[in-house]
Order: structure tokens, then C-alpha cells, then sequence
């Protein structure tokens, strides 16, 4: 059982399986899985307990889990807001992901850089520093005077990356424009100190210099059927693998909860759909 892909600065991608075992994901790397016949996907439980009762999980499913684990990993969570009490200081950030695609976000200043690893930031820049309540307000602020999303769907992420800007300073500019439009805001609250624009950027991190489109993206895996490829790229949840059918994106997030096998030569392919297009960003209501 694989319980998902986990993100370090230092150590880079790294695939976690019940019991603690690791596989570190190396480019060119192959990369070759199965679900056997009449395997069923089930909850993979919440906040380290098991789901009391194996509840079955769509396959399409990227969280994993029924609705009562759900539910409860939610129950102390930062993003449903269940948490105001939390003394821990707070980073809020800027990140990019494509032309157009800019959004504001905040994470525990433990974490690091973890939280944008995860989320597949191509680059980013910390906005300020301080209690959880201060960085929250600032994210609302960004998100109505600046029109800053706090979300942005990993199919519009998925669709820029093989066409990003080819310099740091092209892909940092977005990220340097409003990270000054949000120093000057006259809202900005008293207890979060402002933090430079320093820019990093994960394109090598990712693999992401040369990266190939995408011919297709894994829908979700079924039983008796198989994935082979060779790792070109991995960013946030997603691995970008050339296979005999060209490069398809996998998003890990669909594993866990299957029981996985070696893959056998003879399996048929998980199912796999053509990927969203990029758009152009839009730049007014009509």
C-alpha cells in the first residue's frame, strides 16, 4: 500500500508505503506498477488511525478516504480554519505556477518550503511572517484588493508546464510585481512582519527544463491493469513518465488505498484521458 508522495528540499521526491519503507523517485527512474485482478481500493484512514471499517474508495478519488475519515483529518486542519488557537508562526507566500497563474497561501514557518514543493510551485516568494490570525487576514486581503486566488486546480498547473518562460527573471516577474502591490496595501496587519521578495524557483527541482507536453493524464487505476514508464519529472503530487503511448502524467494521489503489484508486460494501461489545454490568462470579465 502506498500512502503517497512526500516532498523534502533536501532529499527531493520520495514514494512512502505502509510500514515506513521509502523508494526515492530519480529521474530517469522506471517507473512500473499494478493493481491485480479483483483488487479494491479502500480509506487509508486519517490523522495515522486506519479506517475502522476498509470503507471501498472511487477510483478517481484523489483524497483516498470515505467520508467519516475525511471528515475527522479535517477536524484539526489549518485550511478548514479549525485551528485559530495555534501559537505556531505562520509564513504567507506567494507562488507561481504559469503565466497567470499566481496564488497566495499560507504555512507553518516549521515546514519550510515543504508545503510549495507539494503543491507543485514552479517558483515562489515568502510575504511575511507571524501569528496564524495575521497571515490568515493577509490572505483574505491579497484575495479581495488583489484579486490573489488561494487555489488554483492541478489540471491548470498540469497544462502550463512544458511551456514555462525559459529564465528565472521571466518566471519571477508576476511573483515580483504583486509581492510590491502587497507590501503597499494600507491594510496590511500590525503583528505579520514583511518579509523581502527573494524568489526561489523549482524548475530544476522538478525536472521540469526540456519537459515534454503531455499526451495524456492516468484517470484512475483499476484492477488487473498496469503502468510502465521512464520518470521525467516530478512536481507536486504529479510524475511526468514516458511510456510507449508518449509522456503521461500520473498524479500519486490516486495510489493510495490500492494494493499495488509488479507490473506484468501483458496488462492493459490504467485508463487515460487527453489533458486539459493551457488558456491564455484572462485579463477582463468579458
Amino acid at each position: 500500500m502506498c500512502s503517497g508522495l512526500r516532498w523534502s528540499s533536501a532529499t527531493g521526491p520520495v514514494l512512502e508505503w505502509d510500514g515506513g519503507r521509502r523508494s526515492a523517485l530519480v529521474r530517469g527512474k522506471r517507473v512500473a506498477f499494478g493493481v491485480a485482478g479483483g483488487g479494491v481500493r479502500t480509506c487509508i484512514g486519517a490523522r495515522g488511525h486506519a479506517c475502522p471499517v476498509r470503507a471501498p474508495v472511487p477510483g478517481r478519488s484523489v483524497g483516498g478516504r470515505c467520508e467519516e475519515c475525511a471528515r475527522l483529518d479535517r477536524a484539526h486542519s489549518v485550511a478548514a480554519d479549525t485551528l485559530a488557537d495555534d501559537p505556531r508562526p505562520y509564513r504567507v507566500y506567494l507562488a507561481w505556477f504559469g503565466t497567470g497563474l499566481v496564488k497566495v497561501g499560507i504555512t507553518a514557518e516549521e515546514r519550510g518550503s515543504a508545503r510549495l514543493l507539494e503543491q507543485g510551485a514552479v517558483c515562489f516568494s515568502w510575504l511575511g511572517t507571524g501569528p496564524l490570525m495575521a497571515a490568515r487576514r493577509t490572505e483574505e486581503l491579497l484575495r479581495a484588493a488583489l484579486r490573489v486566488p488561494d487555489r488554483i486546480p492541478y489540471a491548470d498547473k498540469r497544462a502550463v508546464r512544458s511551456a514555462l518562460p525559459g529564465t528565472e527573471g521571466e518566471r519571477s516577474a508576476e511573483l515580483e510585481r504583486l509581492h510590491a502591490q502587497a507590501l503597499a496595501l494600507p491594510a496590511w496587519p500590525d503583528s505579520l512582519t514583511p518579509a523581502p521578495c527573494r524568489p526561489v524557483d523549482h524548475v530544476h527541482a522538478f525536472g521540469l527544463t526540456g519537459l515534454p507536453p503531455a499526451a495524456g493524464e492516468v484517470t484512475e487505476l483499476v484492477a488487473g491493469a498496469a503502468l510502465h514508464g521512464q520518470l521525467l519529472a516530478a512536481a507536486g503530487p504529479d510524475l511526468h513518465l514516458r511510456t510507449p503511448d508518449g509522456v503521461v502524467v500520473l498524479d500519486t494521489r490516486l495510489l493510495r488505498g490500492w494494493p499495488l503489484i509488479p507490473a506484468t508486460d501483458d496488462a492493459p494501461p490504467f485508463p487515460i484521458r487527453e489533458p486539459k489545454p493551457a488558456h491564455p490568462p484572462q485579463e477582463g470579465l468579458f
